[in-house]
């Protein structure tokens, strides 16, 4: 295994898979369990660095397919990579592009070579493919990189499933000959659908590979929110124990807690600022739409509990002001608070498993 990255697991939940741990990259520690915020073209959007830093953000996440058409994967690398042109210092996580190039069903072809499909920006034809991901991840210089995967939507039937989840392990042999850095990462992505039987067959032929951490994908691509815990609570539990998993996709706080107490380390979505720019802050798990007009004249803060610079600083009064007049500082100000919600989360379902107290804590979270 590659030096430069590891995984501890420093504690256990007793009554369930949940755990605490440590991943160490080149750019520094995360710490587990963590929900990671999305930067997809490399920031996240309506705040800096130094904001992002502030909600208690360790790592990041871009957008390999997304860098690629714009501005390019050899701009980022002649910037010095996606840390100096972001100005991010801390680890950064890039996707794969096969999301995005799956969800493109009216303008792609899938062959095993690979996937050719058209720009939506310019209509210009593109082609994709597991080396060629692979490439343009080593030319952006995240510290953690994703094979390139097929990712089939649900609901979708057993044998494309079956199909997608045999490709999606073939590329990921041929990334895995065409990653040429050893200061990167490559994760390897469980497939399968809602297919108990392929879950189990994808994450036992990814847990025989050593690599350095997975992932869990084609999750919340349209599945009921059981259908995604019973997925999540069979495959984690699969993957080596010793390296960190991640569930691609995910972060509501039910969702989040469910995941956990299923072994799983790291989450991204793009929730918080999707949220933010429609007005809603999230709290305590809820979702509130500050132009409401209960807000009008609430001078408390969005959370009295939340230490983020917009709950010590502003009201609601104040953020629905904004909102009502299209200020841009709204956004900011919700996606903030709302990156910040998610991440004190996950650090205190940390501190509840470090104290044996998850269960106790959390445990309305994970009875549908």
């Amino acid at each position: 295994m590659n030096t430069q990255f590891s995984f501890q697991c420093q504690a256990t939940c007793s009554h369930t898979q949940a755990r605490v741990g440590v991943f160490s990259t080149p750019h520094g520690q995360v710490e587990t369990p963590r929900f990671m915020p999305v930067g997809t073209l490399a920031n996240v959007k309506t705040i800096t660095p130094d904001q992002l830093q502030a909600t208690g953000a360790q790592m990041v996440l871009a957008n390999t397919y997304h860098l690629h058409l714009q501005p390019g994967e050899d701009i980022v690398a002649k910037a010095g990579g996606l840390h100096r042109f972001m100005a991010w210092k801390g680890p950064i996580l890039t996707d794969s592009g096969g999301f995005q190039v799956f969800s493109l069903s009216e303008m792609r072809t899938i062959a095993e070579e690979g996937v050719h499909f058209r720009s939506p920006r310019d209509g210009q034809m593109i082609y994709l493919s597991p080396e060629r991901s692979i490439e343009i991840q080593n030319s952006l210089g995240a510290d953690v990189i994703m094979a390139f995967d097929e990712c089939p939507p649900y609901p979708a039937t057993r044998e494309s499933v079956q199909e997608a989840t045999e490709r999606t392990f073939r590329w990921l042999k041929r990334c895995m000959v065409a990653h040429q850095r050893s200061d990167q990462a490559l994760f390897g992505i469980v497939q399968g659908g809602v297919y108990p039987d392929l879950r189990e067959f994808a994450a036992r032929q990814l847990a025989d590979l050593d690599l350095p951490g997975f992932a869990i994908g084609g999750v919340s691509v349209g599945e009921p929110p059981a259908l995604i815990q019973h997925i999540v609570k069979a495959t984690a539990p699969l993957l080596p124990a010793e390296k960190p998993r991640y569930l691609m996709g995910v972060g509501t706080h039910r969702e989040m807690v469910q995941a956990i107490a299923a072994g799983v380390d790291l989450f991204d979505c793009v929730i918080p600022t999707r949220l933010a720019r429609h007005g809603n802050a999230i709290v305590g798990g809820e979702r509130w739409n500050l132009k409401n007009t209960r807000f009008r004249e609430d001078f408390t803060p969005l959370d009295e509990a939340c230490l983020c610079y917009t709950c010590q600083n502003f009201t609601r009064a104040y953020v629905s002001h904004l909102l009502r007049s299209q200020e841009i500082l709204a956004y900011t100000l919700l996606s903030i608070h709302n990156i910040t919600e998610l991440i004190q989360f996950t650090q205190r379902i940390r501190q509840s498993i470090v104290q044996g107290r998850f269960v106790e804590e959390f445990g309305s979270w994970l009875t549908d």
